[in-house]
């Protein structure tokens, strides 16, 4: 990485490393302030992690609301999961319910 300095007693990569777990609250508190303390002090980070939260949010939201199925989609997959269940075994090779 050609932009690699240390701010806050932390390099900017350490904090690309580290920046899922600090953006899902999984960071120690320590961790944390280091993070929070070098993107204070430097902009590319700052920047970067701003766009990459941005990116986040919006595939969180658009992954947690699963889109409805129109009827006859929806229709045709429960006759497909039907016949597969009936036909299939069930789990450690008991016959099907």
């Amino acid at each position: 990485m050609v932009h690699d300095r240390e701010v806050g007693g932390i390099r900017c990569t350490e904090v690309l490393a580290h920046l899922s777990d600090y953006l899902d609250g999984e960071a120690s508190p320590e961790l944390r302030e280091r993070i929070e303390a070098h993107l204070r002090g430097c902009d590319w980070c700052e920047r970067f992690g701003g766009a990459f939260a941005s990116v986040i949010r919006s595939l969180r939201a658009e992954l947690t609301e699963p889109q409805p199925l129109p009827g006859e989609q929806r229709e045709r997959l429960r006759r497909t999961l039907r016949r597969r269940l009936q036909s299939e075994p069930g789990p450690a090779g008991d016959p099907p319910a």
